[in-house]
């Protein structure tokens, strides 16, 4: 057997075995140029991991097959692979559902038919498959070289999510902190994914409803969504009055020399300073009050 190495099958590829190979590398636990493309299962034997071909699901002797019979649970290779990255705890346990419920989920449900995509709506899986070739008699070698430039996308995807993943949970204790002192808008003094760590820490049942920070050189006030499932609603929708409005049409309506912009859909609104923010604040809060 070949160490650190991965035999997937040849010929067309999907986004299962190539998340599945993006996986293994990113948790460095194969190299790259020993990812193997064949169904000769004497080549596959040879293989430390066997990824969507081979027939078998064990994780224990590395096999991670989904098309057999005697297989009948919703996983695809991905799934497997992410599987056995949390069982042998190669990957923290909040990481593994983040990319579990993020990316792999969908991966799995495409791969394995379980889900019915509505008009206009780009899966990663699509993404994926328009790495193949268009031509339909495209040699080996060209399906060789657009699966590894799947794969290298993938793998860069991946790696960008590890990095906001680890970046969000750096800025939960800043959030965590702001939740503490149960007012009605949380104050940030520099930009931060604070909308997870927010809800993660019991957001629902908080008494916030805005949120102040700094957006570039300016600074916003945003409405703040019931929950996630309804990250486009707000719990005090910012002044009908102001919506859609900028610049000096905006400044006229709030009486806020500072105003710049608010959106139409009355969630976010953008002011030259920290107090020109706090400034709307207290005007919506007043308003709500007389």
């Amino acid at each position: 057997m070949k160490k650190r190495s991965c035999g997937t099958h040849n010929g067309s590829f999907h986004a299962d075995e190539v998340t599945a190979c993006a996986l293994l590398l990113l948790f460095d636990l194969i190299d790259k140029d020993k990812i193997v493309r064949s169904r000769d299962q004497a080549v596959l034997d040879e293989c430390e991991y066997v990824c969507d071909v081979g027939g078998i699901y064990d994780p224990k002797i590395k096999r991670f097959d989904h098309h057999q019979v005697d297989y009948q649970g919703p996983l695809s290779s991905a799934g497997m692979i992410l599987n056995y990255l949390n069982d042998n705890k190669i990957i923290e346990e909040k990481f593994f559902r983040h990319l579990r419920d993020s990316l792999v989920l969908g991966v799995d449900l495409h791969d394995n038919g379980k889900i019915q995509l509505e008009s206009g709506i780009c899966s990663f899986s699509h993404i994926i498959s328009n790495f193949m070739p268009i031509d339909y008699s495209a040699s080996s070698k060209q399906l060789d070289e657009a699966f590894f430039k799947a794969v290298d996308f993938t793998l860069a995807h991946l790696k960008r999510m590890q990095q906001r993943f680890t970046y969000a949970l750096d800025c939960r204790k800043i959030v965590e902190v702001e939740m503490a002192k149960k007012s009605e808008c949380l104050f940030f003094d520099r930009p931060l994914p604070w909308l997870d760590n927010f809800f993660s820490l019991g957001g629902e049942n908080h008494p916030a409803k805005f949120v102040i920070m700094p957006a570039h050189e300016h600074w916003k006030l945003r409405g703040i969504p019931p929950n996630l499932k309804n990250r486009m609603k707000v719990r005090s929708p910012l002044p009908e009055v102001w919506a859609g409005l900028q610049n000096q049409e905006l400044k006229q309506k709030s009486g806020i020399d500072g105003a710049i912009f608010c959106h139409k859909g009355r969630f976010i609104s953008i002011w030259e300073t920290k107090e020109d923010a706090i400034q709307a604040l207290e005007w919506i809060l007043n308003k709500e009050k007389s």
